[in-house]
């Protein structure tokens, strides 16, 4: 059973030397992807990611400002974003945008402004949003609330609160991207959150080339690994790894609009 990659980068300068032959074989008749979405996170990347799909059938692309590259982002730029997201039929959401206070250099206020202005944009081209929240949870939530981001809805990447906040996120029909991070012997608060948010609501995810899951941790990482991710949400579930690849390659399907 092919797997849905709902955020991958491979437009990072670590797959400058296997990209073409890695991702052929991903998505190729014998590779164990089906589709997979690259995400773009500045000007470049997305604008990378925009040739990444257009080269590959089975690859779309999202395209987005991450928060550690908002300082010198302009009206003028997020109308390019707006232009592309309309007029290119491979561009399924809005991101990755967010907020992001684990550096303490980044200003919190720039960020705000351009998650608040990117999420107005998803609402204005109708697409749905891809949310990076990193020690940033109740801004994040707060700002969502205040610009009726449930009106586009998305998906919440890389899902690190507790079960408690998934809540909040539930409750703005939001889905989780769920990555390697599940695999680790530490990740208790994850693990509980992932028993608590239904089986509906449940993406995977890699976040390639970062966040390899257990046995590669520390390692480059890439969409081959999704099945690991996947076992280890079965085991959580009680469910079969079949049955957790079926219901998020579901899932990924409905909230990017791209229903077979």
């Amino acid at each position: 059973m092919k797997i849905f990659e709902t955020h991958a980068h491979y437009d990072d300068e670590s797959f400058d030397n296997d990209r073409e032959r890695l991702i052929t074989e991903m998505l190729g008749d014998s590779g164990i992807i089906d589709v997979i979405v690259n995400i773009g996170t500045s000007l470049k990347g997305c604008k990378d990611s925009l040739t990444l799909a257009a080269k590959y059938d089975k690859m779309y692309a999202a395209i987005g400002i991450h928060p550690s590259d908002v300082e010198a982002l302009t009206a003028k730029d997020i109308e390019w974003l707006g232009e592309n997201a309309v007029n290119n039929p491979k561009v399924v959401a809005i991101g990755e945008i967010g907020l992001d206070y684990h550096y303490e250099k980044l200003s919190k206020d720039i960020q705000k402004k351009w998650f608040i202005e990117q999420i107005a944009l998803a609402k204005k081209v109708k697409k749905p949003i891809i949310v990076h929240s990193r020690d940033a949870c109740q801004d994040t939530i707060n700002i969502m609330k205040q610009e009726d981001a449930k009106s586009v809805g998305g998906i919440v990447h890389c899902y690190s609160y507790t079960k408690e906040t998934a809540k909040d996120f539930l409750e703005m029909g939001f889905y989780f991207g769920i990555g390697g991070v599940i695999t680790f012997k530490d990740a208790k608060k994850l693990v509980e959150a992932v028993e608590y948010i239904p089986m509906d609501k449940l993406l995977l995810e890699t976040d390639s080339p970062y966040l390899a899951p257990e046995p590669y941790r520390g390692k480059r990482n890439d969409s081959t690994n999704l099945p690991f991710i996947a076992e280890k949400i079965a085991q959580i579930k009680g469910i079969s790894t079949e049955q957790v690849i079926d219901k998020t390659n579901e899932n990924a399907r409905k909230i990017l609009n791209l229903v077979k």
